[in-house]
């Protein structure tokens, strides 16, 4: 049997064997701990490169798939992003130390309270969170330069269009829920422009006014 991967070493080494080359966010995935981001029970799995179930059945986006999501971002240690879908704030986190700060939506109030509780444990200060419909995104503190999704929906919600500021890249997973391309964008002055596909993935649905309806 293979012994269970235990220290942010092993995950950095599963993320470089998924072909994760940006040293600066494999830096950040050391620093950050993710057993201080999974659900009680579950610290075991926490640097295995594999997704954990959390309430409302849900699941964390396994982490070489959040570093392929954030390297596609291709931001700047000052940017302004956009995440869309918090969970337990493990992406957020890693977000959160490579730009300049981070305002991230979340739909259920019992994982945004609990992101919360787990970033401020982390010390990390420069994240708004919201709890509501991020299909909408958060007009208010738009523009953006970046825009994450963590959730699947066919196309990308106009709202998040119109947030991101000219010049912007968008990653998200486009496809009905548990089986699409993870693609990423940029805002044009003549509107979104696909730029590649990152990755098949298999992700929840996008809820709400601008995505899945139930």
């Amino acid at each position: 049997m293979t012994e269970a991967a235990s220290s942010p070493e092993d995950l950095v080494r599963a993320l470089r064997a998924a072909g994760i080359r940006d040293e600066r966010l494999l830096e950040v995935v050391h620093a950050t701990p993710r057993a201080a981001f999974v659900p009680l029970g579950h610290q075991e799995y926490a640097y295995e490169d594999v997704p954990i179930v959390i309430a409302h059945g849900q699941v964390t986006t396994q982490p070489s798939l959040s570093a392929m999501m954030i390297e596609g971002l291709e931001m700047s240690g000052d940017a302004h992003v956009l995440e869309v879908g918090t969970g337990l704030g493990f992406q957020t986190a890693l977000l959160a130390r490579l730009a300049g700060d981070v305002v991230t939506i979340e739909m259920w109030p019992e994982l945004a309270h609990q992101a919360r509780r787990n970033l401020d444990g982390q010390g990390i200060g420069n994240v708004e969170l919201r709890i509501g419909d991020g299909s909408g995104g958060v007009p208010d503190r738009a523009p953006y330069d970046a825009v994450i999704v963590s959730a699947a929906f066919p196309e990308v919600p106009s709202p998040l269009v119109e947030q991101l500021r000219c010049g912007g890249r968008l990653v998200q997973p486009i496809g009905p829920g548990g089986r699409e391309q993870v693609v990423s964008f940029v805002r044009t002055a003549t509107g979104l422009e696909r730029r590649r596909v990152l990755t098949p993935a298999h992700f929840v649905r996008l809820r709400g006014r601008y995505g899945f309806s139930s």
